[in-house]
């Protein structure tokens, strides 16, 4: 059964991960990317553009299918060695979270919905990937 994720990264890092075909979660936590399997599918929420910083994007800033193989570690450079999985990214572009607020079941009446997001990666229903998918590739909603 194909589920769905949000993950969550500043926007710079997920543009790090588009260019490679990989999604880390969790400043690069194995466990959280365990939970995923392929054929899953993810979008990545930024709620800043720089780790850190205040300036909030707010946007889903990318999207896609979870590749066939296991997590596996990479050593990005003094002794930092986070754990990523494989994604094949999609056609899309970014998408503000505001016009989805009051639609998304994760976030429609809760007015502290970013909450969740610092757990760095939550599951979410196929409706919700469909209208956030749908928002990215500029389509209308279902």
């Amino acid at each position: 059964m194909t589920r769905h994720w949000i993950a969550v990264a500043s926007a710079d890092h997920v543009r790090r991960g588009l260019k490679g075909n990989f999604m880390q979660v969790c400043h690069g936590k194995i466990a959280p990317l365990n939970r995923i399997k392929a054929g899953d599918h993810v979008a990545y929420y930024s709620p800043t553009e720089i780790i850190g910083s205040k300036d909030g994007p707010q946007s889903f800033t990318a999207i896609g299918t979870v590749k066939t193989g296991d997590s596996y570690s990479f050593d990005m450079g003094n002794g930092f060695v986070p754990s990523r999985r494989d994604v094949d990214w999609h056609e899309a572009q970014t998408a503000s979270i505001r016009p989805l607020l009051d639609k998304l079941e994760f976030t429609a009446g809760k007015p502290n919905w970013g909450a969740q997001s610092r757990f760095g990666l939550f599951q979410i229903s196929a409706g919700d990937f469909e209208l956030i998918e749908a928002a990215m590739k500029n389509k209308t909603a279902p």
